[in-house]
């Protein structure tokens, strides 16, 4: 097999910005109106990907639907797009294709001439576009505790501004997705198939839904909605499906009100790559309730002082001297420490929250923004004592900083205490963590099916559920009840003992996740097994589960993969369709079981046992049940497995980002490969040709030697678990 020879030496001298650079030379998407990807049926590592591809080729992004007038997505179902832009907020209704859409794009995708009303308004507008002064403001306070306003530095932009001779094409802010505005939903392949013909390609045979904005449907009545407290039911009522009132879908403003209130009294509007630019229109309700809090923000708050010397160098005398990876301005999580008992701990559980809010909420560009600016948090060693300390962190804005003088000045964050008592986020939350059941579908649950408690699920939905979500919604207590340091390595020690019954005693294994970061307590048990003999691996997770199974610890097997095995456990191919819905096939694509696992003996079995034979009654375990996941990894990649299952969620995306834009590379569980030319890049050592390059050319005794070997291949400072606790 072409995988398992040595790769060549070339992988290791790449430029990584060798292939978006190539793109955005050879085609330009600068001219189209913006542009909104769905995540329907793309991983988040090719969302990013695609993002990425689409910014270096001049695309306008945006991540608020109603902003675009182009959608590009997997789905193919009218329905389906349709759905997925109501989950945004978005209502529309479709209507007949045209040959071209009201900003003037004609069937080969260029634009015509704007009228000229269109101009002038454009040129109104050239204050929020692309190109012209950023609005982005830092509060900094004056000797007499009034707030003022001070222009940060300009960010880097990730693609380039819309220049004037662009911007005319499109229509004012305030006008996209406005009533009546229409909006299409493009297939992805559209653009691979521009990136492959080198050319900007017609919609036409691309088009999969057309439609008009509408207004949002307003609901006769608002649902009272009720939540069981854990460990408790209700009597099920005889109410039917169809007769039960569907919740209002309540704007996104709303819920996250203060939050994007605090971003605002900072930021005028930045779209999803740090551009000043397109499309942030602020409605006038929204800056009156802005303009009040922050006056009552200047009357309330007693903020820092601003020194003549800081505002001469722009550092202030009362700061700490900060750490390296501050003052270099390191963006990647990777390359720093990150300990679990950060000195900021409350504040970033806050964070948190509000960072939970958006995901439920469907809002990516909060999430991600949330993820950087808690992980940088976390990272920073001091008590936090000013705004400018967290202005000086990489990936912390003005609207951070906002909440932590909220914090620090009156105890508590209104966003978060709003969102802790909207029905809605309840409802939301408690659907979530249903195991199986993911953001959109907790949406769909609760607004489109009307369901507003466990019990509705059981009773209206049961039969269309996943065997996960049946699973899930069955122990949902149980498996919400975290489990103990010990319990983890109880565990782990089974599953390592039948692990060498099926194989040999050179079977090695480890716990990883939040275990192996130290946490006192985890979700669920994760556990890597490998063999140094790779053919020990090949098809090995069957007969560890069927030998648990025997023995009565696992009670139900809800997912049992073969990927790697299936392509002899060689890395991911680079750009495979091994994925679901043919994506990229994701991050993790080992050979693993997810299971139920319940301990078999419990100290009054046999007493149990001779009750249910007299009676007839049937047997039951008391024991709790927990989430277990199994995963096989060939010795070969075993340390990119180690990394890949060790780290916290930032530091995972950060490790892929660093990947690859600094050394070209596509990082996941199974490997690495050279984005260039496809190839295996080995850096454990597996291969006699590296010898010289790592690890002298012999391969790893254990899984940690492989696993700092990958740190060590990548350029990076060796981080124990321990110091991998982003979040």
């Amino acid at each position: 097999m072409a995988d398992s020879a040595p790769p060549s030496s070339q992988t290791l001298q790449h430029d990584s910005q060798a292939t978006e650079s190539d793109v955005a030379e050879e085609l330009d998407l600068s001219h189209l109106p913006p542009m909104y990807v769905s995540n329907t049926h793309i991983e988040d590592d090719d969302l990013h990907e695609l993002e990425d591809e689409l910014a270096a080729a001049g695309a306008t992004l945006t991540y608020d639907v109603h902003e675009a007038r182009l959608v590009l997505t997997k789905a193919l179902k009218k329905k389906r797009i349709a759905f997925d832009l109501r989950t945004k907020g978005l209502w529309t209704e479709e209507v007949a294709q045209t040959a071209q859409v009201e900003s003037n794009i004609g069937t080969d995708g260029a634009c015509d001439e704007p009228p000229a009303k269109k101009r002038r308004i454009e040129a109104k507008e050239s204050s929020v576009c692309g190109g012209g002064k950023s609005q982005a403001e830092a509060i900094v306070i004056d000797d007499e505790d009034t707030a003022i306003v001070k222009e940060p530095q300009t960010k880097p932009m990730l693609g380039p501004a819309l220049d004037s001779t662009k911007t005319a094409q499109i229509e004012a802010p305030s006008r996209v997705a406005d009533e009546h505005s229409t909006i299409r939903a493009v297939k992805v392949s559209w653009f691979e198939d521009c990136q492959k013909a080198h050319r900007l390609l017609p919609f036409d045979d691309y088009i999969t839904y057309e439609a008009r904005v509408v207004p949002k449907p307003v609901d006769d009545a608002t649902p009272e909605v009720k939540i069981l407290p854990r460990g408790t039911t209700k009597p099920v009522t005889a109410v039917t499906l169809a007769t039960k009132a569907v919740p209002p879908r309540k704007n996104s403003n709303h819920i996250l009100e203060r939050a994007k209130e605090d971003a605002e009294a900072a930021t005028k509007s930045s779209d999803r790559f740090g551009r000043r630019g397109f499309g942030h229109h602020t409605p006038a309700s929204q800056n009156a309730s802005w303009a009040a809090g922050h006056s009552k923000m200047k009357s309330q708050l007693h903020l820092l002082h601003a020194t003549t010397t800081e505002e001469e160098t722009g550092h202030s005398s009362e700061l700490p001297d900060m750490p390296d990876w501050v003052k270099q301005g390191v963006k990647y999580a990777c390359q720093r420490s990150t300990p679990a008992n950060s000195p900021n701990t409350a504040f970033v559980d806050l964070l948190k929250k509000i960072q939970l809010a958006r995901i439920l909420t469907n809002d990516e560009i909060g999430v991600r923004a949330y993820s950087t600016s808690i992980a940088s948090i976390s990272a920073y060693p001091y008590k936090l004592s000013s705004p400018r300390e967290i202005l000086a962190l990489p990936g912390c804005e003005a609207k951070i900083a906002n909440l932590f003088v909220e914090l620090s000045n009156t105890g508590k964050i209104k966003a978060v205490e709003d969102l802790g008592a909207d029905d809605e986020m309840k409802v939301l939350r408690l659907f979530y963590e249903i195991w199986g059941v993911g953001a959109t579908t907790a949406r769909e649950f609760y607004y489109d099916r009307g369901w507003q408690d466990l019990d509705d699920v059981v009773e209206h939905g049961w039969s269309a559920l996943t065997r996960v979500q049946q699973i899930g919604v069955k122990y949902y207590d149980e498996f919400l009840d975290p489990i103990p340091r010990k319990e983890v390595e109880e565990i782990g020690a089974i599953i390592h003992r039948h692990a060498v019954t099926v194989r040999d005693g050179s079977v090695q294994s480890l716990i990883v996740g939040g275990y192996r970061r130290g946490k006192q307590a985890c979700g669920d048990v994760d556990m890597i097994v490998s063999h140094p003999d790779e053919s020990q691996t090949l098809n090995i997770i069957n007969d560890i589960v069927a030998s648990l199974e025997d023995e009565g610890w696992i009670t139900h097997t809800l997912l049992l993969s073969l990927h790697n095995s299936k392509r002899n456990q060689a890395t991911l191919p680079y750009k495979s369709r091994e994925g679901p819905s043919g994506s990229h096939g994701g991050f993790d694509t080992l050979d693993k079981a997810l299971v139920v696992w319940q301990d078999p003996d419990w100290p009054t079995k046999a007493a149990d046992e001779a009750h249910a034979k007299e009676t007839g009654e049937k047997l039951r375990n008391p024991n709790i049940h927990r989430r277990v996941d199994i995963i096989i990894a060939p010795w070969r990649t075993v340390g990119c497995a180690v990394t890949g299952w060790s780290g916290g969620t930032t530091f995972q995306r950060d490790l892929r980002r660093y990947a690859k834009n600094t050394r070209g590379w596509k990082f996941d569980s199974s490997g690495i490969r050279d984005r260039a030319n496809g190839e295996v890049v080995d850096v454990e050592g597996y291969y006699e040709e590296y010898k010289g390059k790592y690890g002298n050319g012999r391969r790893a005794k254990d899984m940690v030697e492989a696993e700092k070997r990958v740190f060590e291949g990548m350029g990076l400072v060796y981080r124990e678990p321990e110091e991998r606790v982003t979040g």
